[in-house]
C-alpha cells in the first residue's frame, strides 16, 4: 500500500490494545501506516504488559519487526502523573522508548497541585534530554488537566511538549471550552503529533461513561460528528498524526488487520477535507487582499 507522503501518520497501541508491539508493528505496515505509538507500560492491572526493557526478546522482535517494515516508534505511553514519586516508572519508560527510537513520552495530569505537576514534568524533561525523549503532556477531559490552555501552560513552565487528542479536545466542558479552538493555534508550536479518532456529538453524561469512551467505544476518523479535517488544518500541514481509535466491540467482529486499514482509510480521508480546506482559506485570503 502507499504511505501518505505529505505527512506521516500512526497507529496508536490503544487501537489496538491486545497487539503485542511486534505484531502491532506488522500490522501497521499492512494497513500502510508509517509508524506506531507503543505502550512499554500498562495503565490498568487488566493490560497485558509489554515487556520492551533493553535485551528483553520482545524488544529483539519489535526492532527486527521495524528493520523489515520500515515502520518506526515515534511515542512511548502511558504515564498519570498523580504526585507521587514516579521517576523509576518514567526512567525505566525512557530507557525502553530510546531502544525503540521513540521521541515522546505522553503524559496525563492527574495532581490537582499545578505547581507540584510543573516541577514532575521539569524533572521528566530534564530526565529525558538524556534518552532523547520529551514528555508530551495530554489534556484528558476526566482528569485534572482537561483543557489546551491548561496543558499548555504547564508544558510552557516545564519545557515539555503536549499531544492533542480529538476526543478530549472534544469533549472538554469547561468553562473555557469556547476558546479551545483559540488556544489550539496558539499553542501549536507545542505539539508533535495529533492523535485522531471520531465520536457522536453529544458528550457523555458522567466520568465513568467518557472513560469507557475513551478506552474501548471511539469512532474511525471521519465516521462521527468531530471537527477533525478543522482540527487538522488549524495545525502546521506536516504536523504528525496517529490513529487512536479503540472498539473493543468492532475488533472482536473484523479483526485486528481489518480495524487497522479501515482507520487508516479514515485518516487519510480526514486529511484530504483538511486539505481542501486550508486551500480554501488560503483562496479567501489571498481574495481579501
Amino acid at each position: 500500500m502507499t504511505r501518505n507522503t505529505a505527512r506521516l501518520v500512526g497507529l496508536a497501541q490503544l487501537s489496538l490494545l491486545s497487539a503485542a508491539p511486534p505484531d502491532l508493528v506488522g500490522i501497521a505496515a499492512e494497513a500502510g501506516f508509517d509508524f506506531v505509538g507503543a505502550r512499554v507500560r500498562p495503565v490498568t492491572p487488566a493490560e497485558r504488559p509489554y515487556d520492551l526493557q533493553p535485551g528483553s526478546p520482545m524488544l529483539r522482535e519489535t526492532l527486527a519487526r521495524m528493520r523489515d517494515t520500515g515502520v518506526s516508534v515515534r511515542d512511548i505511553e502511558f504515564l498519570l502523573l498523580d504526585g507521587s514519586d514516579q521517576r523509576e516508572a518514567w526512567l525505566r519508560m525512557m530507557a525502553a522508548g530510546q531502544a525503540l527510537g521513540a521521541s515522546s513520552l505522553t503524559v496525563a495530569g492527574a495532581d490537582p497541585d499545578s505547581a507540584r505537576l510543573v516541577h514532575t514534568l521539569a524533572r521528566m524533561a530534564e530526565d529525558g534530554r538524556g534518552f532523547g525523549i520529551t514528555p508530551t503532556l495530554e489534556a484528558i477531559s476526566y482528569q485534572p488537566v482537561a483543557s489546551i490552555t491548561q496543558a499548555a501552560d504547564i508544558a510552557r513552565q516545564s519545557g515539555c511538549h503536549i499531544v492533542v487528542d480529538t476526543l478530549h479536545f472534544s469533549r472538554f466542558n469547561g468553562a473555557g471550552a469556547a476558546g479551545q479552538w483559540e488556544e489550539l493555534h496558539a499553542n501549536a508550536d507545542l505539539v508533535p503529533l495529533l492523535q485522531l479518532c471520531d465520536g457522536p456529538g453529544k458528550r457523555p453524561t458522567s466520568r465513568e461513561e467518557l472513560v469507557i469512551e475513551s478506552r474501548s467505544e471511539r469512532e474511525i476518523p471521519g465516521a462521527g460528528e468531530f471537527a477533525l479535517a478543522k482540527m487538522v488544518a488549524a495545525l502546521p500541514p506536516r504536523l504528525a498524526v496517529s490513529a487512536e481509535a479503540p472498539s473493543d466491540r468492532r475488533v472482536a467482529e473484523l479483526g485486528e488487520l481489518e480495524w487497522a486499514r479501515r482507520l487508516k482509510s479514515g485518516v487519510d480521508a480526514v486529511l484530504a477535507a483538511a486539505g481542501t480546506l486550508r486551500e480554501t482559506k488560503n483562496l479567501h485570503t489571498a481574495g481579501a487582499k
